[in-house]
């Protein structure tokens, strides 16, 4: 007979070595999963927390950010003149450019060039300079702990030049914005970054 007969104790031995590697495997697939879960919830909260990613709705930062661009901020709280920053506004969320920082004086004349402590400032960033909607007395005095900002867009941005949005406060400020990052064409840092 060509078939090899085996003796209980060979079958036995056969039944737990099948069962040890199914406990093995699922021990290795149980820690994999672990892993993920970890590494997924580690991204959610870096994004949540010290890189948000935001959808730009609007056109008020046009020709710098467009509507519908994706970007990522930095967690800062403490911007400079020149960048770009994400600030909560009622449930909204807003981009403008920090354009002074508090004690500063900002002033704006008919053509729209932006004067901060008496100094014009070289703004590569706007295509087109405008007043715009303003309805603060000018010269300004940016209050203590708060930012002065404006839209690139100048002609259609509300922003520190309207009382509606006025100077931005730390606690209000979401970050930096320090890339965009959708579409891939206009992937890049961002101007002032």
């Amino acid at each position: 007979m060509g078939v090899e007969e085996k003796t209980l104790a060979e079958l036995v031995e056969e039944e737990l070595q099948k069962e040890t590697h199914k406990h093995s495997r699922r021990r290795i697939a149980g820690g994999t999963l672990g892993v993920l879960v970890v590494v997924i919830a580690a991204v959610v909260l870096v994004a949540v927390f010290l890189c948000p990613v935001l959808q730009i709705s609007g056109n008020s930062m046009e020709e710098t950010l467009y509507d519908g661009d994706v970007v990522v901020a930095i967690n800062s709280k403490n911007p400079e003149a020149g960048d770009v920053i994400a600030f909560y506004y009622g449930n909204d969320i807003l981009l403008k450019r920090v354009i002074a920082t508090g004690g500063q004086t900002v002033d704006i004349d008919e053509d729209g060039n932006v004067y901060v402590d008496g100094q014009q400032l070289e703004e590569p960033y706007v295509s087109e300079k405008t007043l715009g909607n303003c309805d603060i007395e000018l010269p300004y005095q940016v209050p203590e702990g708060t930012f002065f900002v404006l839209g690139d867009h100048r002609s259609v941005s509300i922003d520190s030049r309207s009382r509606t949005i006025g100077c931005v406060e730390k606690k209000m400020i979401i970050g930096k914005i320090m890339l965009c990052v959708w579409p891939l064409s206009d992937m890049g840092l961002v101007s002032g970054f």
